[in-house]
């Protein structure tokens, strides 16, 4: 049988993604339904998205407050606690070592059992935001918990042990969540990306429901999401 669901000792969760609307298009069952059982939500977004239109009048500052906002309404949607903006240029993200020190000092900060985010080895991935988005989150899982590591942080936090890493839009799933009850509340919050679904949102919300159900199909849910699940040891 396939693993499914998550510890009830994992009090805290944090979702690390390249852009505004990847959690939604990644994770976003799963938050609703942790929120739902009173689990800590943070989102941290390294870009903000300013790339992500192809309309020539919306300048990249205006498209970036806008996607900003929108993600705010997606998370409020999920019952997300809070949402980090770190504002790395859209399309130009780079799995750098102040990247990793940011990374870093929001996991400490924050002390998440759970990470979620983008598979970097994904076949194919062709986007470099994604690539680096995940690396960089595995890369400053492992920095947090060093006390040697980015030690000028450790004045009013202490080195944090992440338990577990889901990685989402993976090709070797070993962990499902069942959604059924929050596939709608995932809609929602996708649909509060209007600059990015906007008139396609009844055929996009068909496909995520599709994506679900197939997801689903292994561990006996009507709908499920699918993460490649990495235990840390203590």
């Amino acid at each position: 049988m396939p693993e499914t669901e998550v510890s009830t000792s994992m009090k805290r969760a944090m979702v690390i993604a390249a852009h505004p609307d990847d959690p939604e298009f990644g994770c976003a069952g799963t938050m609703a339904k942790w929120a739902q059982a009173g689990k800590e939500i943070t989102y941290v977004l390294l870009t903000s998205g300013d790339k992500g239109s192809h309309d020539p009048d919306l300048r990249p500052g205006q498209l970036a407050a806008l996607r900003e906002d929108e993600q705010r309404a997606a998370a409020a949607e999920l019952g997300v606690e809070r949402v980090i903006f770190l504002r790395h240029p859209d399309g130009l993200l780079q799995n750098t070592l102040e990247l990793r020190r940011q990374l870093s000092n929001l996991i400490r900060e924050y002390q998440p059992h759970i990470i979620l985010t983008i598979d970097p080895w994904r076949h194919y991935q062709l986007h470099p935001d994604h690539r680096a988005a995940g690396l960089a989150v595995l890369d400053a899982i492992y920095a947090a918990r060093e006390w040697h590591i980015f030690p000028e942080q450790l004045v009013d936090v202490s080195p944090w042990r992440v338990d577990e890493a889901y990685l989402f839009w993976t090709d070797n799933a070993d962990h499902w969540i069942d959604i059924s009850d929050s596939i709608e509340t995932r809609i929602l919050a996708l649909a509060r990306h209007a600059s990015q679904v906007g008139l396609k949102m009844d055929e996009m919300a068909e496909r995520i429901r599709n994506w679900t159900r197939e997801m689903g199909e292994a561990p006996g849910y009507a709908h499920a999401e699918a993460f490649k699940r990495i235990k840390f040891r203590r």
